[in-house]
């Protein structure tokens, strides 16, 4: 087979971004060991191309044959890095099939191996060994295989789902690794079959590909199903993850970058046509990207060993590409210098150009007390020719006490949500908002309390008469209001009191039509003008002087208006009220004054009857109070949203759909928990009635308890021990059983009531048992 010569040893490998067409997708690719050729397989496809100059020319078609064989239908394939004529295919009905390309017949296959029962997913030989042969199958299994015999001469079973790959490491001759279908990743000695040396759980899903790092032994780096590309430090006991890459689709294989030790490059399995370079000390942004597939790349290999420029690539689109790194895009390079950011205090950061920073002289500096501007420079690395963006960053900090979230905390600790009637609950409530100088809020829960506390007293009269807060403002309040100027005569108040009917629905306050009867009247008369009728200083007409000289023997009628019909007698004593204690003492100084109150119903502005009662229930002020919850809620004080909807209940919550419902309520209880008010939070828990709320107390609510005697689990027969028949929960201070809130020491088990334990180390330090052991209580 005719080849062109090639750079070997690290001298760089010239070329530059190129292209060509396979006719059908590729599912693997794989390149020899000088780089100058590479194998493409696939379901329908099985070629070798050479990499040249300024293109990529076919130079085989292994696929050869009259019939075709799904033994040629490859997922894997894999070239022999010592053997420059030997390659692998794993075909999809679970056959491992050799080539060899130094056959002089047409047809190159070497041998095939039928022992796995289903797909093999992965080839890999051993770096060091020329006939050793790994597979890795759909049925869980992984084989190893002599080339100088015709079977294989081990199985290794890893007792779980389909194995995804399999690699050897280039620092450990008997070592490999295995990724699996459950996301675990195992170690596996060639030397010892039967078990795997160590196993951990690398990721959230499948785990589909993994390498080894060509130079640092142990180190060892996945990508799954997650997401997620991680870097695994095994050289100690356990595994540790080093580093975590997060990208924006599922990880289907990932390569470490020659002569760079901390590039990775990647390819998506799904959604994501691109292939990534990353650094993984920088995780968020990638080193370098190419954007050339127009469909799922499927494969990536570097075209040499020591030779990080050039990368080359297979695709589901039917095309291979040779990738220059010169013609990379950069993200960094593109990335914005500029940025803001408000801290939970208060605190703003904002991040611009370090030249417009040096521009802004002007710029007064903080004081002593605040953090002055700092910088992030990035020291340029010849070798990794990564974009140099520095930004300046200042942070402004807001004074004491400017964003304290005390008021919240506070405000948790003081509402009552249950337990009361809820007019006891709004004012309760509105008084813990007015002490902490929320008066506004305080204003909404007594507006509360008179839109839904009157509707449990509304139902009657005499209850709408003389309990409902509407209906407060009298004539005493209109005196005081008008400087005292208006002033009636007391026998005429009494005569008018005597002659009013008990209907709440009379008032004082006349029609205009009424009113108008009264013009042209001789007798001296009272006027009082309807809204917006007279002056508020001439609200009242009384002249008593001018009419005791003009008639001395004059006598007060007892109405100011016309009667329509007659008005019977009624005793002039308030005895045949139920409830005396209603009526108010006038004063002295009151005694010529008017003093009308809520009892006997009569007032200027009056309120017949609750609003409730003709046509205005309490759901016509349900969207009222909906909005002003809804309101808050977008503010972020989702605190008096929820506290409004555990108050009203049922009142208010068909109003409020479900969803918006489980937000506040989580978003309150998170807010809770952040302050570290574990029993407002579950008290909130318990009040709710939304499903998924109410089970977030039902979680992880039992406690598995040992003897702190004989060290075994205790049953539910109380507080004793049925094995050593003493005492498991004695407290140590006290010596008697401890049935409440339990402290211990998990150094040595001994314990006892909170308040005790407390006590005794505020001035010890050694445990009260006297075992000698330094608790520490925190």
């Amino acid at each position: 087979m005719a080849r062109m010569p090639t750079a070997v040893g690290g001298t760089a490998v010239s070329g530059r971004t190129m292209w060509c067409n396979l006719d059908a997708p590729a599912n693997a690719i794989s390149v020899c060991r000088d780089g100058g050729q590479v194998a493409v397989a696939g379901r329908n496809i099985f070629k070798i191309y050479g990499v040249e100059e300024e293109r990529l020319s076919e130079r085989a078609n292994l696929r050869v044959g009259r019939k075709p064989s799904l033994n040629l239908s490859c997922a894997d394939v894999a070239w022999h890095q010592m053997e420059e004529n030997l390659l692998a295919t794993a075909a999809t009905n679970g056959a491992v099939v050799t080539w060899n390309l130094a056959r002089p017949s047409r047809n190159k296959q070497d041998q095939l191996f039928m022992e796995h029962k289903r797909t093999v997913n992965k080839v890999c030989f051993h770096p060091l060994e020329l006939y050793i042969l790994l597979s890795g199958s759909q049925d869980g299994s992984m084989k190893c295989f002599d080339l100088r015999k015709k079977e294989s001469v081990c199985t290794f079973s890893g007792q779980s789902e389909s194995v995804r790959d399999v690699h050897f490491s280039a620092r450990d001759f008997f070592t490999f690794a295995a990724t699996f279908e459950n996301g675990n990743v195992q170690l596996w000695d060639m030397r010892r079959p039967d078990r795997c040396e160590r196993m951990f759980t690398a990721h959230n899903g499948p785990v589909f590909s993994c390498d080894w790092h060509p130079d640092d032994r142990g180190c060892l780096v996945t990508g799954g199903r997650d997401k997620m590309v991680k870097v695994w430090e095994l050289t100690g006991y356990k595994a540790r993850e080093t580093h975590c890459v997060q990208t924006i689709a599922s990880v289907a294989r990932v390569l470490w970058r020659p002569e760079r030790r901390y590039h990775i490059a990647t390819c998506s399995m799904m959604v994501d046509h691109n292939v990534y370079v990353w650094d993984v000390r920088r995780p968020y942004v990638p080193f370098a990207m190419f954007e050339e597939h127009r469909d799922v790349t499927t494969g990536i290999a570097w075209r040499h060993a020591h030779d990080p420029h050039y990368l080359l690539s297979g695709s589901k689109d039917g095309t291979l590409f040779q990738h220059s790194f010169r013609d990379a895009r950069r993200p960094a390079s593109q990335a914005v210098p500029e940025g803001l950011s408000v801290g939970l205090r208060g605190d703003v950061a904002f991040a611009v150009k370090e030249s417009l920073c040096a521009a802004e002289g002007a710029r007064k500096p903080f004081g002593h007390d605040r953090r002055y501007p700092f910088f992030f420079v990035r020291r340029a690395d010849p070798a990794e020719h990564f974009a140099n963006v520095s930004s300046a960053l200042s942070v402004f900090e807001s004074p004491p006490g400017a964003a304290s979230m005390d008021w919240f905390a506070q405000t948790a600790r003081r509402y009552c949500l249950s337990g009361v009637p809820l007019p006891e609950l709004c004012d309760r409530n509105a008084g813990a908002a007015r002490e902490l100088q929320r008066h506004q809020v305080a204003q909404i829960w007594t507006m509360l309390k008179i839109i839904y506390a009157g509707a449990a007293g509304g139902t009657t009269q005499a209850a709408g008469k003389a309990g409902h807060p509407l209906s407060s403002f009298t004539m005493k309040d209109g005196t005081a209001a008008l400087g005292g100027e208006a002033k009636l005569d007391r026998g005429r108040l009494e005569n008018r009191q005597d002659s009013l009917p008990l209907d709440s629905t009379v008032t004082l306050l006349q029609t205009n039509e009424d009113n108008e009867e009264t013009e042209g009247s001789d007798a001296p008369a009272d006027y009082v003008f309807g809204d917006g009728e007279g002056d508020e200083e001439d609200f009242f007409i009384v002249d008593h002087e001018v009419a005791a000289s003009e008639e001395h023997e004059f006598i007060l009628p007892q109405e100011g208006f016309p009667l329509r019909h007659e008005i019977l007698d009624h005793p002039t004593t308030l005895d045949h009220f139920p409830d005396k204690t209603d009526s108010p003492q006038i004063s002295g100084n009151e005694a010529d004054s008017v003093s009308l109150t809520p009892t006997e119903g009569i007032s200027l502005v009056s309120v017949s009857q609750p609003p409730f009662e003709h046509g205005f229930t309490t759901d016509y002020f349900n969207p009222i109070v909906r909005d002003m919850m809804c309101f808050y809620a977008r503010q972020g004080d989702v605190q008096m949203a929820i506290s409004v909807l555990i108050v009203l209940g049922d009142r208010i919550r068909k109003e409020i759909d479900e969803q918006t419902q489980e937000h506040w309520y989580t978003s309150y209880i998170d807010l809770l928990q952040r302050f570290r008010l574990w029993n407002v939070a579950n008290e909130v828990i318990k009040l709710s009635t939304c499903r998924t709320i109410t089970c977030l107390n039902q979680a992880s609510t039992t406690l598995h308890i040992n003897c702190n005697n004989c060290q075994r689990p205790m049953n539910s027969r109380g507080w004793m021990c049925e094995r050593c028949h003493q005492g498991a929960s004695k407290c140590a201070v006290c010596h008697h059983a401890v049935k409440g809130l339990f402290v211990w020491c998990q150094g040595c088990t001994h314990g006892g009531h909170l308040q005790h334990i407390m006590d005794w180390f505020q001035l010890h330090a050694h445990c009260p048992t006297g075992c000698g052991h330094l608790c520490e209580y925190t």
